[in-house]
């Protein structure tokens, strides 16, 4: 799959706009509509692995071993940072269980024993409990043909949002993923196919849904709308889809900042809060002006996010393309 440079910087943007959320959060400030970032991140997961399985026979197994190695080492270091972070006495309101960690570590939504929200440890992770499922889900569907996988996949995630709609139940894995977020994967999915089949608008169309969803989400913010996935769901899709409609017409090029911010934006997504915390508290200590402490703190996040893609991601996953690639290689040998 080529680069594709446009998604690129949306997934830059979603995850500045979820740092921004947070750092609003934590400061005094209101920025509410940056956790829509969310949902831009979800059509976008659900259209990337559309396209890159198109014309690959891909097992479910390697599928799944694939997601796993991308996704798990990096939250799995950072989850231990908070943990150790929290024995160490550093996060005093953090309470640990043994079984709220072991459920954290393998993506298992549970009540937190600090909250009791159905958060993980590090509570960003709770997107990453639907990425799972979503990935399972699709690793799943790979055993059928090709045809079936995205009706399939979007009947059984459509059957589960209806059931959550009149599903009343304490059962944490029943009321978590019976919630409408997750029809933002098989909107993505959607778009991979449009993608694929060459059904892109027009690039007016695609400048109007892109003016659209930033306008929504605009309104949403200043007139205190109603927000959740059923309002921001559809927005995020209008902005993708008319970001991809532009990058179909050719209307991005490559942009080394906002392409390096991409790159990282899972990065940023898992490690901005720590950075986010410790300006909060200076803020409050020095009685600085809630704009000014909320731009510090997302800028020491993101900077935070980016050093932790540069010493930790980008490595890992370096060590992971130089052990496959060696496998290979000591296969092919055995076959040669």
């Amino acid at each position: 799959m080529r680069t594709l440079y446009g998604i690129q910087y949306l997934r830059a943007v979603a995850a500045i706009a979820v740092v921004l959320f947070h750092a609003a959060e934590k400061t005094g400030g209101t920025f509410a509509i940056g956790a829509a970032g969310v949902d831009v991140f979800f059509v976008i997961s659900g259209f990337i692995m559309w396209v890159i399985s198109e014309g690959k026979n891909v097992s479910p197994g390697r599928f799944l071993a694939d997601r796993v190695a991308r996704i798990v080492p990096v939250y799995w270091i950072a989850t231990a940072v908070m943990i150790f972070g929290a024995l160490a006495g550093l996060f005093p309101n953090l309470t640990l269980s043994a079984a709220h960690v072991l459920a954290s570590l393998f993506f298992i939504p549970a009540p937190s024993p600090s909250s009791g929200e159905i958060w993980p440890v590090l509570v960003q992770g709770w997107t990453l409990n639907f990425e799972m499922f979503f990935y399972v889900a699709f690793a799943l569907a790979l055993f059928l043909p090709r045809s079936r996988q995205l009706p399939v996949l979007g009947g059984v995630f459509a059957i589960l949002a209806v059931a959550g709609t009149w599903l009343e139940t304490d059962d944490p894995l029943l009321s978590f993923y019976t919630q409408p977020i997750i029809l933002e994967f098989v909107a993505g999915m959607l778009l991979g196919q449009m993608w694929l089949k060459g059904r892109m608008p027009r690039p007016g169309t695609g400048i109007a849904l892109v003016v659209l969803a930033v306008v929504g989400f605009a309104a949403i913010e200043l007139f205190r709308l109603p927000f959740d996935e059923r309002s921001c769901g559809p927005l995020a899709v209008a902005l993708v889809l008319g970001v991809l409609a532009l990058e179909a017409h050719g209307f991005f090029r490559q942009l080394a900042v906002p392409a390096f911010l991409g790159d990282a934006s899972y990065s940023i997504y898992l490690w901005h809060t720590f950075a986010i915390s410790v300006v909060a508290k200076v803020a409050l200590r020095l009685a600085l002006d809630p704009l000014i402490a909320t731009l510090l703190a997302c800028f020491a996040g993101v900077a935070v996010g980016l050093a932790a893609y540069l010493m930790i991601e980008r490595p890992v996953l370096a060590a992971r393309r130089s052990v496959v690639a060696n496998r290979r290689l000591a296969s092919n040998g055995q076959t040669g």
